[in-house]
């Protein structure tokens, strides 16, 4: 058995564990990075952003293709199967895999692929594929490992047409209707997908509202072109049980409904990749979920231990896990490169794509807080008319008084990428926080971004 000293050692090469093993090497200090898979990337790259935002990608420009008349001078409309769409997110994933290869030696980072796990606090055992067991020294570890679908007991994932939101991307067939079991992100983003497709889809959402986080406005929006699309969403279900048959799927649900798909898609929740991590050689203990616990400044129950990203729970998103995973060495390395992520973007990509950032109209006035609201709607903007994209919306919510910029809301082209002007402002200190910054502001035109111009002058005509 090999022994190697390493002043950081990370667990995971996702977001997080990225972020924190640059982090540490910028900072001078000697890293390794353990991961399961034969390749960097961890789950983002490989199941979940790239691949499923790769694929929205690919779906919504074949949704262009046959909505937008100047094409029909090409030729009828055209469908293409799932296997055939996958293809282009699997050539991304092969570019992502090139390009993080490459930080990592370029920052002269070791990389050991296999299980690693804890033997104590400051050693990690990595059992290689080939069977040769590779024993890691480090002052600090990182816990990067990221998360997995959840799978409950009594659903028979071993079923040909039971999937998870990984296992969907091995789906060798485009079926005719897909079942898909919860309403959240990811289960949304897949019903935007496979509707594209042509997919009849049946959303089961438990709760009485899609992404009851969000504005209101915006989640009904959302509902609204899922169902325009072919979506059948049924709120306030919960399965009984799922019946794998011959030919389909039967989904049993408690208020005694049955529906039968070709295919069955369990989107409802996550668990931390922890389970062979030999934690309680540590003493470190999960929540039911499987996630780890840490403070503010990402460090676990044991000093020498931290944890970040999808592991540790919210926000659950790539990039948050990435500033997590950057913050945690920030606290190791002590170099100011620490922050508390707390205020973080929603980016969902469903079609249209939603971003928000701030308060909704609900925290606001449950807090009392004398907000105005100003909207520009996409309809009306001449790049998004230039784009043959003209669903959609800004909405801004400000204080009606201070001006200060209290949410950014987004539903539409390029929602995404329009939230971060939004942020930018509401990140400004004191007085330079205010709606009249966009008015005050030449924006360029025609551009999506001069939505906020609009929106803006809309909530300030309101004030009296």
């Amino acid at each position: 058995m090999a022994v190697y000293n390493y002043d950081v050692v990370v667990l995971g090469s996702g977001p997080a564990g990225e972020g924190a093993a640059m982090n540490a090497a910028k900072a001078g200090r000697k890293v390794a990075v353990v991961d399961s898979r034969r390749e960097v990337g961890g789950n983002c790259t490989h199941l979940g952003t790239i691949p499923s935002k790769a694929l929205r990608h690919s779906v919504r420009q074949i949704m262009q293709f046959n909505t937008n008349p100047m094409f029909r001078q090409i030729g009828e409309p055209r469908w293409f199967s799932f296997p055939d769409v996958l293809k282009s997110a699997e050539r991304v994933i092969a570019k992502q895999v090139t390009s993080r290869t490459g930080y990592y030696a370029r920052n002269r980072i070791d990389l050991f692929f296999g299980t690693g796990s804890f033997a104590d606090e400051h050693t990690i055992e990595v059992v290689c594929s080939n069977g040769v067991v590779e024993k890691l020294v480090a002052k600090q570890i990182v816990i990067a490992t990221g998360s997995r679908p959840y799978r409950p007991v009594d659903v028979d994932f071993q079923h040909p047409r039971v999937y998870d939101s990984d296992t969907i991307l091995s789906l060798g067939h485009t079926p005719r209707r897909i079942i898909i079991y919860g309403a959240g992100v990811i289960g949304s983003e897949y019903a935007s997908i496979f509707s594209g497709l042509g997919v009849l889809v049946d959303l089961i959402d438990n709760r009485d509202q899609l992404l009851s986080f969000l504005d209101a406005e915006i989640s009904d929006a959302l509902s609204y072109h899922l169902r325009n699309n072919n979506v059948l969403i049924r709120h306030n279900e919960e399965y009984e049980r799922v019946e794998g048959v011959e030919n389909g799927v039967v989904l049993h649900l408690k208020s005694g409904k049955k529906i039968k798909a070709d295919a069955f898609l369990w989107c409802n929740g996550r668990t931390g990749n922890t389970d062979q991590l030999g934690l309680e050689n540590i003493g470190i203990k999960v929540n039911s979920r499987g996630q780890v616990e840490v403070d503010e400044t990402y460090r676990t129950e044991v000093p020498t231990v931290y944890a970040a990203g999808d592991v540790i729970g919210w926000p659950s998103l790539a990039s948050a896990a990435a500033d997590q995973g950057r913050s945690a060495a920030g606290s190791i390395v002590d170099n100011g490169s620490w922050r508390f992520v707390d205020d973080v973007p929603t980016g969902i990509y469903t079609i249209p794509e939603i971003s928000s950032i701030g308060k909704t109209e609900r925290e606001l006035t449950q807090a009392k807080i004398p907000y105005e609201v100003g909207k520009a709607f996409f309809k009306g903007m001449a790049r998004a008319q230039i784009s043959h994209e003209p669903v959609g919306m800004l909405k801004l919510l400000f204080h009606r008084e201070t001006l200060e910029v209290l949410g950014v809301h987004c539903f539409g082209y390029q929602a995404s990428e329009i939230v971060h002007i939004g942020q930018a402002i509401m990140n400004q200190k004191g007085e330079a926080n205010s709606i009249k910054y966009f008015v005050n502001t030449t924006f360029n035109y025609p551009t999506m971004a001069e939505a906020y111009r609009v929106a803006a002058f809309d909530g300030l005509n309101r004030l009296f």
